[in-house]
């Protein structure tokens, strides 16, 4: 299953660098996102390099999750897919 990071988690004055929210192929309401829960997110950088997270939660009512990545993530992940 493959997914895009939309953006960082962040309110109007914080970002939080290693928390992503991604928008999950073929996932488009909150109950099939909570199934995704607990399941492994993988980045892979155009380095190769692998950065590795874990879906926290559901993000809204169509079906974007919240990641919480091993370390922050680069500005350059934005738009880019992932794979659960």
């Amino acid at each position: 299953m493959e997914g895009v990071i939309v953006n960082y988690r962040g309110g109007r004055h914080t970002q939080v660098t290693n928390q992503m929210i991604v928008l999950p192929t073929g996932v488009s309401t909150k109950e099939k996102a909570q199934a995704l829960i607990g399941k492994e997110v993988t980045w892979t950088s155009p380095g190769k390099k692998e950065i590795k997270g874990k879906v926290a939660k559901e993000h809204g009512r169509n079906g974007a999750v919240r990641v919480i990545f091993a370390t922050g993530m680069p500005g350059q992940a934005i738009g880019q897919k992932v794979k659960f």
